[in-house]
């Protein structure tokens, strides 16, 4: 540096660094930016008893050390890894014991990482890898759980120090290469994993109020009866809500109570009511959802529909209602995302949003949805749905062309489904997801078909394991079979957010079967809702052709390569499922016909079907 003349030097302050092989313990409150709004000063209190109780009583017994306690977390070194895990343990008894007797919604759940490393040891702190990695360990954890490393998996003895299981391969922020991590229990036979929340934590709570007749005829009553059970069954079927039950809702029936009232009494989070009228023939509804905590109306609208059909089944305006009240749902707990700071969501708002904007197929729409999974996931929430839709994200950045490493993704898919299925055997999505992934990226079709008929075993009424069953079969060519799974899954879902998806595989089943009119009209409808879908634009093009529409098909293909100018027949069958078969030939020779070069650059994979 040049000043007055002399050179000057950087300050340097002589500093000892003492290392030293210690095992780290990392603590925190799960969910603490939710348990303080509701509490601050009690959960404070209790928090500060518990450091208290660790640091006289728990430490003294096992030779660890309080390195520091944080606002919600404790930093604590030990000198051997079953010292710390015994210390882990007992710290989560002491948590257990105090929460007895509270509320779910008022316990405070600790997770905890351990790591044992070479660390930097000083008076005050501790610093190094080490640390680090007890830190990213502690975000596999769910409330109530414990992760370590393999270091310290190596230095236990299963059953008799603790309950091990393990995680697998596991990628964690900013670290480049998997770690492999382990959940530890009480020594015993039980098992480690569990669920810690159950779905309806997961999916806001809907209350259906039976709807009032315009006029007192006795056959009214049972009509408006109907209807709400009705709704309320089509409603049970999503995942995505929670819906409460009809004899809980019906003495609200007639009731001069607010929606304030029917929250408070039902713990709801929007209610659906309205009122109705019919002459001989027709039924007409005026429905309204609202909020609960504002008392927004946030969707209305006045639906009619013949009263023969409402009664014998063919009920086109409940379909109509239920999709619109989930919809509304969604579109509103996404606005509340966009509206608030991140750590006050609720874990069903993060997971609806994450849904929709995943769907969105939008760069900038798909990489938050993927952030709002991971909060969810690393705030502890130990449920299958949010991790098989973390592995659904990873299928889907690969077939979108926007993965770095494919290998990495379908990895990473693999883990989430793995987790997913370790905590719930039978969850359909994980099913039907861990199916799509040995479709679409390892080409496992005898996996995958395994795993679509242990979804719907699970449940027969999971439109999406039907769906992605229908496009395996049409990657075989076994068109019927393909016609009827996809159809099905129309059927059970026939107004879903996302119907372009349903719309562009049912294209596809319907190619394999030859039906190309009833093809093209699936292709024409999915990309009215999505433009850019490329796997639409090619099934619409194989239609087109095989209807003796060539100039249209090859303008279909033009759209095509100008949306995906690098696509070629040589790189279509590397990615195609259906390429091993007669049909992914017959296909390929039909996209050649319409304009896709034989050979070139490499092409950017697209979702869904052919």
């Amino acid at each position: 540096m040049v000043g007055s003349g002399h050179l000057s030097e950087e300050p340097h302050w002589p500093h000892v660094v003492e290392w030293a092989n210690r095992a780290v313990l990392l603590v925190d409150i799960a969910e603490s930016v939710r348990l303080m709004e509701h509490d601050e000063a009690g959960v404070i209190s209790r928090w500060l008893g518990l450091v208290e109780y660790v640091r006289s009583r728990i430490l003294p017994e096992f030779g660890g050390h309080l390195v520091k306690s944080l606002g919600d977390g404790m930093l604590l070194d030990f000198g051997d890894v079953r010292s710390a895990v015994s210390t882990a343990l007992a710290i989560q008894q002491a948590s257990d014991q105090a929460n007895i007797g509270r509320s779910p919604e008022q316990q405070i759940l600790l997770r905890m990482g351990i790591e044992i490393s070479d660390i930097i040891v000083e008076p005050n702190d501790v610093h190094g890898r080490g640390v680090n990695l007890a830190a990213r360990l502690m975000t596999l954890a769910g409330p109530g759980e414990i992760v370590i490393s393999a270091n310290a998996r190596d230095q236990l003895t299963p059953n008799l120090d603790a309950d091990i299981e393990d995680l697998g391969d596991c990628f964690l922020r900013h670290l480049s290469r998997p770690v492999r991590a382990y959940r530890v229990g009480l020594p015993g036979p039980r098992p480690v994993i569990k669920p810690a929340v159950s779905l309806g934590d997961l999916a806001p709570a809907v209350a259906v109020v039976p709807f009032a007749p315009r006029d007192a005829r006795p056959d009214h009553q049972l009509i408006g009866e109907v209807m709400a059970e009705e709704i309320i069954g089509a409603l049970s079927r999503s995942s995505e809500l929670n819906v409460i039950s009809r004899l809980s809702t019906t003495v609200f029936r007639g009731r001069n109570v607010t929606f304030g009232d029917i929250g408070a009494h039902l713990n709801a989070d929007y209610v659906l009511s309205g009122a109705f009228s019919s002459d001989e023939h027709d039924i007409t509804l005026e429905a309204e959802l609202a909020e609960v905590k504002s008392g927004r109306i946030i969707w209305s609208d006045r639906l009619t529909d013949r009263i023969s059909g409402l009664l014998s089944g063919e009920r086109e305006l409940i379909g109509h209602l239920v999709a619109r009240v989930g919809a509304a749902v969604m579109t509103r707990e996404l606005q509340r995302s966009r509206l608030q700071p991140l750590p006050t969501l609720k874990a069903y708002t993060l997971l609806l949003s994450a849904i929709a904007l995943m769907h969105r197929l939008s760069p900038r729409d798909f990489e938050q949805s993927r952030n709002l999974l991971q909060t969810l996931i690393d705030r502890g929430i130990t449920h299958p749905v949010p991790l098989a839709w973390l592995a659904d994200w990873h299928v889907l950045r690969v077939q979108q062309g926007w993965s770095e490493d494919q290998r990495k993704d379908a990895y990473l898919a693999l883990e989430c489904t793995k987790r997913a299925l370790d905590l719930d055997p039978t969850c359909s999505l994980a099913l039907a997801v861990d199916g799509f992934v040995h479709t679409n990226l390892l080409k496992k079709l005898e996996v995958a078909e395994d795993r679509y008929n242990l979804a719907i075993q699970s449940n027969p009424n999971d439109a999406f394991a039907w769906l992605l069953k229908g496009t395996l079969h049409a990657f075989k060519g076994e068109g019927q079979r393909a016609v009827a799974d996809t159809q099905r899954a129309l059927k059970l879902s026939p107004l879903d957010p996302h119907r372009y998806f349903y719309d562009s595989l049912a294209a596809t089943a319907c190619l394999a079967a030859h039906q190309f009119a009833d093809a093209l009209k699936h292709a024409q409808r999915s990309l009215r809702a999505n433009r850019t879908h490329t796997s639409t634009l090619r099934a619409m093009a194989i239609a087109q052709w095989n209807l003796g529409l060539h100039e249209e098909a090859r303008k279909t293909g033009a759209e095509l390569m100008t949306l995906e100018p690098t696509l070629t027949i040589e790189r279509w069958r590397e990615r195609s499922p259906s390429a091993q078969f007669a049909i992914g030939e017959e296909w390929a020779r039909t996209l050649s016909e319409v304009g896709v070069p034989s050979s070139g650059t490499a092409s950017r994979p697209q979702i869904g079907g052919i």
